[in-house]
This record gives C-alpha cells, sequence and structure tokens, in this order.
C-alpha cells in the first residue's frame, strides 16, 4: 500500500481539537483523497487508474480528504455500495482548483451576502462545498469539523481520468484496522498519517471559512 500511516493514537494527540480543518494525507506534489463504490466501479478504477466503467459522469461525486470521515460514511467498508474503499492521489495543483471553485451546499449570510447571490454561484459552480462533524474510528462526533466536496460536469471530467496520479484499493487495510477497533484495541490501530492542509490563497480560505491553526 502506497499510503503512508502511522498509530492513530500518536496522530491524535497532534491533530486539532476543534475548528473547520481540511485533514489530508499530502505532499508537495500531491494530495489523497477517499471514495467508496460498489464493486464494479471500485474495481475498474482501481485496475485502470481512472474512472470508468459503471461510474456515472452525469451524477455528482463526493470526495473526502479525510480517511476517518471516509470510513464514518462507508461503515468501514460495510455498507452496501461502499465496499471498495478508494484512496485516490490527485495532482496537489487540482486539489487547490477544486478548492477554489467550491460553494457551500446552504446559504451562508457573511460569505454570500445576499440568498440570492449565493443560489447564483451555487448554480454555476461544479464544486459543492459542506463542512460536516467529524467523527472518531468508532463514529462519535467531534468538534472539528471536516470537508466534503461534491464535483459534477467538467470538474468531474478532469477529476475522474486528467487529474490523477493514483487509484488504489484499500479495502483490505480498512477491514483490517476495523477489527482493531471493533476490539477497542485503538493502542493498534493505524491510520492513514494526515495534518491540516494549508489553503495558501487567502481569499479561498476566507471564503471556505478554513481554521487557522
Amino acid at each position: 500500500m502506497n499510503l503512508t500511516t502511522e498509530p492513530y493514537l500518536a496522530q491524535l494527540e497532534q491533530w486539532p481539537k476543534k475548528g473547520r480543518h481540511i485533514m489530508a494525507q499530502y505532499d508537495t506534489d500531491t494530495v489523497v483523497v477517499y471514495q467508496a463504490y460498489k464493486p464494479s466501479i471500485g474495481h475498474f478504477a482501481a485496475a485502470n487508474g481512472y474512472f470508468g466503467g459503471d461510474f456515472q459522469l452525469s451524477r455528482m461525486s463526493w470526495v473526502k480528504p479525510n480517511f476517518l470521515w471516509m470510513m464514518f460514511r462507508c461503515g468501514w467498508a460495510s455498507k452496501e455500495g461502499q465496499e471498495v474503499v478508494l484512496a485516490v492521489t490527485l495532482q496537489r495543483a487540482a486539489f487547490d482548483e477544486i478548492l477554489a471553485q467550491a460553494v457551500h451546499s446552504h446559504f451562508v449570510p457573511h460569505i454570500y451576502v445576499t440568498e440570492s447571490e449565493w443560489k447564483a454561484a451555487l448554480s454555476s459552480s461544479q464544486v459543492r462545498l459542506q463542512w460536516d462533524p467529524d467523527h472518531d474510528p468508532t463514529g462519535q462526533k467531534l468538534e472539528r469539523r471536516a470537508i466534503q466536496l461534491g464535483l459534477r460536469g467538467t470538474v468531474l471530467q478532469k477529476y475522474s481520468r486528467d487529474w490523477i496520479v493514483r487509484i488504489e484499493d484499500i479495502s483490505d487495510f480498512v477491514r483490517e484496522q476495523h477489527q482493531y477497533v471493533l476490539n477497542r484495541q485503538y493502542d493498534k490501530l493505524l491510520t492513514p498519517y494526515e495534518k491540516a492542509y494549508p489553503v495558501l490563497n487567502e481569499a479561498v480560505a476566507k471564503r471556505l471559512e478554513v481554521s487557522s491553526l
């Protein structure tokens, strides 16, 4: 597996406890996001390095850079239609472009001024933004907020093929780590190494409401 992992308990001490943070595994050139699909889509993507086959470009597709947030949503690869968990390594410049185009999925008065302005931005944007409660390995809500990004249109087309560096099926790793969660053996639990992602464009960071560290 290409992901860098570290003990969960060691990382927990370093992560911010509250605020809006884009927790992710990244380096100077790439960022990892996660998705969970039914086998026909997940296996095709992992085998071919792009999304095709049963993957539908006509539907919005949500990506999550935070591993434990993805685990909460897919039930650690146990939910129907989410049995295959993918780690999708993207070009970092592409991830920054996605963030720059993101529009909140609900009206935020101090960002959009008027509801009609927000609706116009939402209808024209190809990236939807949501901040949701982050979760610990057991699924309990945390004070910290996690980001998820909905992609559609040409952004989804570019994501599905052009921006991908690598796609890896990490389902076996997910199920293995889930056993430690079920047995409450948190000292053995490994999670992908993550830290708060820096949104270097100040205007974008302000609009997305990313918290400062």
